[in-house]
């Protein structure tokens, strides 16, 4: 069997973890408001991301459900979490409304190819976002002007890369 149309591999496992994550990134936030646990299975999610991506490249485990389910489970990911920040920090709506734009486009069947292929500079950009989340979870009494200055920064990296 061509190893493009195997779903049973490594990466595809890896991101199907990181949808379960999902919910008890949610969970952890909004009910039992552990902010440090909710960073903590942030940071797995997103080392989970960067592992299915090494995997996939180095031991040609890549497949075309990966190609597809990858970066919708980053923006799903990303989503929920900036959904959850949005009741504490007023800013917050602006990078989901950006990672909601960007989800529709790529929800799109004529761009669902050109969209998820990993480009460096989106790399930097999630690179960009997963700081300023976790930096927001981390530091809940964080200053307004140091929040404001990370999710600016954060935008300008999603706009611009």
């Amino acid at each position: 069997m061509e190893r493009k149309r195997n779903i049973y591999t490594i990466p595809n496992l890896l991101t199907l973890f990181r949808l379960c994550l999902i919910p008890v990134l949610v969970w952890l936030y909004c009910f039992e408001e552990n902010f440090t646990g909710t960073a903590a299975v942030l940071l797995v999610s997103s080392l989970t991301d960067a592992a299915d991506g090494f995997i996939a490249r180095q031991l040609h485990m890549g497949s075309k459900l990966g190609e597809i389910l990858d970066p919708v489970a980053d923006k799903l990911t990303q989503g929920a979490m900036l959904l959850c920040l949005v009741f504490h920090f007023p800013l917050m709506p602006m990078p989901l409304s950006e990672i909601f734009f960007r989800m529709a486009g790529m929800l799109s069947v004529w761009k669902i190819r050109e969209e998820t292929a990993a480009r460096w500079h989106g790399k930097i950009a999630t690179f960009t976002l997963y700081v300023m989340l976790l930096i927001h979870l981390a530091w809940v009494d964080i200053p307004m002007w140091l929040s404001t200055a990370l999710i600016m920064g954060c935008m300008a990296a999603i706009v611009v890369f």
